[in-house]
């Protein structure tokens, strides 16, 4: 079982061509890794604190709906953190989240997780908004400890972190206890302060990541170990519509395909393995960026694409 914690959200996006008219649309860095896997076939469960408002139950009832098991979801009546969706020229997404006194940041330490989770899933505003962080962390290190295979992608927000150099350093303690990190380039880039992405890789394997999967946009996905740059994969050719949960559906698809393939140790992984799981993870993300809002999709729509 694939185990993703962090916030659930609901993003108000433009409706037409104008932000004079929003549309909800569900989402949330780690709730939309959970609904990838769930909707390609491999058990996963959600991790949170979920308002009692109508927000919190439309979200539960996607999961479920998308195969997601909820027995990790917490509740409470504080409100539904809301994010104000803006696009480039481009189709890239611009976020203004309202995240004060929201049900996701007050979620409890549920203690061990199952012993049928294979792979835990954390990142985005989970990792930066206390008290959820340090709680996030807590679970990091102790599943880490008994051999979860641990993801994480930290899918920057920088207008919620007050302090740069504070969250930078936090990041670089919680790289011994993550196996994979999936980050995007421009997140890359941020964390080093406009440095080198390459060396910048190297040190993060140095201190104890196993592989790190680098989006790149229209430029595909490389994954780069110890060895050197294994393999990349090019992006799918697609009708783009906009990129909201790209991201996240390339983190819940390669951990599904690690978890399918029952894959423990990513260092056992060659270049063959890696462009498999890489171009899996390509298409399904390709599926997402052709349709409005973050839309992963289903095991068949997958199968059918190829």
């Amino acid at each position: 079982m694939i185990v993703s914690g962090g916030e659930a959200l609901v993003d108000l996006v433009p409706a037409g061509s104008t932000m004079d008219l929003l549309a909800p649309r569900l989402g949330g860095g780690p709730y939309n890794v959970a609904v990838t896997a769930g909707r390609l076939g491999v058990p996963s469960a959600f991790l949170s604190r979920v308002s009692t408002d109508g927000f919190g139950e439309a979200l539960l009832t996607r999961l479920r709906e998308s195969r997601v098991d909820t027995s990790l979801v917490q509740r409470g009546p504080e409100p539904t953190t809301l994010a104000v969706v803006a696009f480039d020229e481009r189709s890239s997404a611009r976020y203004s989240f309202y995240t004060e006194g929201t049900a996701d940041r007050l979620v409890a330490d549920p203690g061990p997780l199952p012993g049928s989770t294979a792979a835990l899933s954390l990142g985005t505003l989970g990792m930066v908004l206390e008290p959820g962080a340090s709680v996030y962390e807590t679970v990091l290190r102790r599943e880490s400890g008994r051999g979860v295979l641990t993801a994480l992608d930290p899918n920057i927000r920088a207008d919620l972190i007050v302090d740069a150099n504070s969250y930078r350093a936090r990041f670089a303690s919680w790289l011994p206890y993550v196996r994979l990190l999936k980050i995007s380039l421009d997140d890359a880039e941020w964390l080093t302060g406009g440095g080198d992405v390459s060396a910048a890789a190297k040190s993060w394997l140095d201190a104890g990541v196993q592989a790190v999967v680098l989006t790149k946009g229209a430029d595909g996905l490389s994954v780069i170990t110890p060895a050197g740059e294994l393999a990349t994969a090019p992006t799918r050719p697609t009708r783009l519509v906009d990129t909201i949960g790209a991201g996240d559906t390339v983190q819940g698809a390669l951990l599904a395909w690690l978890v399918r393939h029952r894959v423990t140790d990513l260092s056992a992984l060659g270049e063959d393995d890696w462009l498999a799981a890489l171009g899996y993870a390509a298409r399904a993300a390709a599926i997402t960026v052709s349709r409005s809002g973050a839309e992963p999709p289903t095991e068949t729509e997958l199968e059918h694409d190829h």
